[in-house]
């Protein structure tokens, strides 16, 4: 049913099936019964790109800057994803995380992380190595923070049910439709995919992710900040190793690097990833090396911010392409978290695509960022936490969508 022809007309249309449009969606067909919606992705499934590759983490909220979107819909969010995964039967759990300094620096820094912590309603105790050592018998650290409303989740099993939901209360989702020219037709927007197939729509909203920068100007919108995809790769523990970790560990962020490090993650459906690093993707869908888009690398390439925040980062970005491309590195980086960890421990796992917008000045947008044009609405940045929060994301769009006009 969603692979066929698209219907003709849409009072919404969502570009994006992934968690974010995918939860818009729904959001709109409960509170808009009489309003028809549409859910267009250019992929066969939903959830195919950073829905479907991440660590599964439900996070608690600890290190965002107190008051923005990110902080207040990751508390909201985490709440109303595990309310929803109760009532459609995904499992889900409260695990917790440590999160551990290994250096005097990263003592200071704890307290930092603490201090966000409370501002933004998360409980989060600093423990000493003996009560990291209950926790996480092979981790090792001079402190920690235990926090124990992090949790895990499959955030691919949650985009399936909300598709059902969206299905069952009249709403469509169609698949293999990759927009190619948006229209202004009146009081709304015609949209054309790649096929030649057209919804034309009284609003739109772009929930594009990788593709978000450019949908947004296909419609007319205007935004300094260009998409730059970043691939993290991931190991995993062999079965035998998978003691090693009992839950979540993750490292102290470093504030002159612009992602959070190697850390470790079990997972809902068993076994644990060890990752992810954050090196620049030659694609915009480039999971693998030998994935090179000559546009896409092109426009990464010569974009201001982009080579603006190279010359900040060179030493960071070195770091992490030797980390891709030697995993002794890679282990050896896993071994400040839990010292006894070798390269017999690990073997290969995934790797997803980030869709990190930058500023033209060359600084990492570091909060979600919702954009207007004519008769459209666009998510142009929705980094972690967004999974978590997707569903307040959603509330917070539909709000958005109710009050304007657009």
């Amino acid at each position: 049913m969603t692979l066929a022809d698209p219907p003709g007309t849409a009072d919404v249309l969502v570009i994006g099936a992934g968690i974010v449009g995918l939860a818009t969606a729904w959001q709109l067909v409960q509170r808009h019964r009489d309003t028809s919606v549409t859910v267009v992705d250019a992929e066969n499934r939903v959830a195919a790109h950073q829905s479907g590759h991440n660590s599964g983490v439900l996070h608690s909220g600890i290190y965002y800057k107190p008051g923005s979107l990110k902080a207040r819909l990751c508390r909201t969010g985490k709440l109303e994803m595990q309310a929803f995964c109760d009532e459609h039967d995904v499992s889900w759990n409260d695990c917790g995380k440590v999160v551990v300094a290994t250096t005097p620096d990263e003592v200071e820094r704890l307290a930092s992380i603490e201090s966000r912590a409370t501002q933004n309603g998360v409980i989060a105790r600093r423990i000493d190595t003996d009560e990291l050592r209950e926790l996480e018998p092979h981790a090792a650290g001079l402190a920690a923070l235990h926090v124990p409303e992090t949790g895990i989740v499959n955030y691919g099993q949650v985009c399936e049910r909300l598709q059902q939901q969206i299905v069952c209360k009249g709403g469509n989702v169609h698949l293999q439709f990759r927009v190619e020219k948006i229209q202004s037709r009146g009081n709304g927007l015609t949209v054309t995919s790649r096929g030649g197939q057209s919804i034309s729509c009284g609003r739109l909203i772009n929930c594009g992710g990788l593709q978000s920068d450019r949908i947004c100007r296909l419609a007319g919108g205007e935004t300094s900040a260009r998409i730059v995809p970043f691939r993290g790769e991931y190991y995993e523990l062999a079965p035998s190793s998978e003691h090693l970790c009992r839950n979540l560990i993750y490292p102290v962020p470093d504030p002159s690097f612009p992602f959070l490090g190697v850390h470790f993650t079990r997972m809902i459906a068993g076994g644990v990833e060890c990752g992810p690093n954050a090196v620049l993707a030659l694609s915009r869908e480039g999971y693998r090396w030998r994935d090179i888009s000559p546009r896409d690398l092109m426009e990464t390439l010569s974009f201001t911010g982009f080579r603006r925040l190279a010359s900040t980062h060179w030493r960071s970005g070195l770091g992490e392409m030797h980390r891709s491309l030697s995993k002794g590195a890679f282990v050896s980086a896993l071994q400040k978290l839990i010292p006894q960890l070798r390269s017999s421990d690990l073997k290969p796992g995934r790797a997803g695509v980030r869709a990190q917008a930058i500023a033209a000045d060359g600084t990492l947008v570091d909060d979600f960022l919702i954009a207007h044009s004519k008769s459209a609405l666009h998510v142009l940045n929705a980094p972690s936490p967004a999974a978590t929060a997707s569903l307040a994301i959603a509330e917070y769009l539909v709000n958005e969508f109710e009050q304007t006009a657009l």
